[in-house]
């Protein structure tokens, strides 16, 4: 059996240092752009670069977060986005946006790309589609009980990682429509 990844959320630099060290195997921060991780300090790409050093010096990876559902003005502004986010050293990004998505296969195709929770993904067509597309991983549905998510694993490419959120669903409604449940 492989062992699983724990992956933990980092809002800063402080936290960050503080998961790697009491056990996380990697860490998911946002930048101060295209990331829905508002609700956090974020981090600047100086922190990101200090950050990954340190997760790295340790045996452990980082993942931005980038995950926003882009609108025309965002589109322009993603290309040195990500450019500068390479050079921080991550070891992936979590994108939910298909153009997003394709922006970044064509930018830094040598940059891991894991598809979001955000992205509602549910059946293992979807995911076997993101993965001819480039993803290496992807994140399901909050919702999706461990019968299903057999359901997906027994259907899908092995070298495909799927991620589930061990707390599963916080939403009433679906994953990445937490609007429906907010309401």
């Amino acid at each position: 059996m492989i062992k699983p990844e724990l992956l933990a959320p980092a809002g800063d630099l402080i936290k960050l240092k503080t998961a790697i060290d009491f056990g996380a195997d990697a860490c998911y921060i946002g930048g101060e752009e295209f990331s829905l991780r508002t609700a956090s300090d974020n981090f600047s790409f100086e922190d990101m670069k200090k950050g990954v050093e340190y997760a790295h010096s340790r045996g452990k990876k980082v993942y931005a977060a980038c995950n926003i559902v882009a609108r025309n003005e965002d589109v322009s502004r993603f290309e040195e986005y990500i450019k500068k986010l390479y050079d921080t050293g991550v070891d992936a990004v979590i994108i939910s946006d298909l153009g997003m998505f394709m922006m970044c296969k064509k930018i830094v195709p040598k940059l891991g790309v894991h598809i979001s929770t955000q992205a509602n993904i549910t059946n293992y067509e979807t995911c076997k589609a993101l993965y001819e597309l480039g993803a290496e991983r992807v994140v399901l549905a909050r919702e999706l009980s461990l019968e299903e998510i057999k359901v997906i694993r027994d259907n899908t490419p092995k070298e495909l990682e799927i991620e589930a959120f061990v707390h599963g669903s916080m939403c009433m409604s679906h994953s990445g429509r937490c609007v429906l449940s907010n309401y």
